[in-house]
């Protein structure tokens, strides 16, 4: 069975260092440190962990190592973005959390993981995101929290 291919946004990194989400985030990092699940980050989580503390900028140092995929923004990706904006998925100053969904939609991933409850793992959101995604002919993303993912033996 192929793995499943996950795409993780900063929060999650950060999450293994929060009480709330630690065993969730830390639960996640297991299971692609054991191989049952394939991280893919993205030129954007890089810079967004540029300036955060070092052990997330270590444990991100680490995923690159495990990583099926780095994504890049491209112009398809910026293209998306600006329909999310043109659509009002989430203001303009949100760019970075549209640029997330934008990158994990066209790379198809098998899901995205977020800690973002209020731009991103939001039911109304991930429809108006997929809403976008299907009109421009994407397949719709799947978005969950690390807890819906992870399936670390450890809690």
């Amino acid at each position: 069975m192929e793995r499943s291919r996950i795409y993780v946004d900063t929060s999650v990194l950060g999450g293994c260092f929060d009480s709330e989400f630690a065993v969730w985030s830390n639960g996640l990092i297991g299971d692609f440190r054991a191989g049952r699940l394939v991280p893919v980050l993205s030129d954007l989580t890089a810079a967004e962990v540029r300036d955060a503390p070092e052990p997330v900028r270590d444990l991100h140092q680490e995923l690159l190592l495990l990583a099926g995929t780095v994504l890049v923004v491209t112009p398809q990706v910026t293209s998306l973005v600006a329909a999310y904006e043109a659509r009002r998925v989430l203001p303009a100053k949100f760019r970075a959390d549209m640029s997330h969904i934008a990158l994990a939609t066209i790379a198809e991933v098998d899901a995205l993981v977020s800690w973002n409850f209020k731009h991103i793992v939001r039911l109304d959101k991930i429809r108006l995101f997929n809403a976008v995604n299907v009109e421009l002919g994407h397949k719709a993303l799947t978005i969950l929290s690390p807890r819906e993912v992870t399936i670390y033996e450890g809690h």
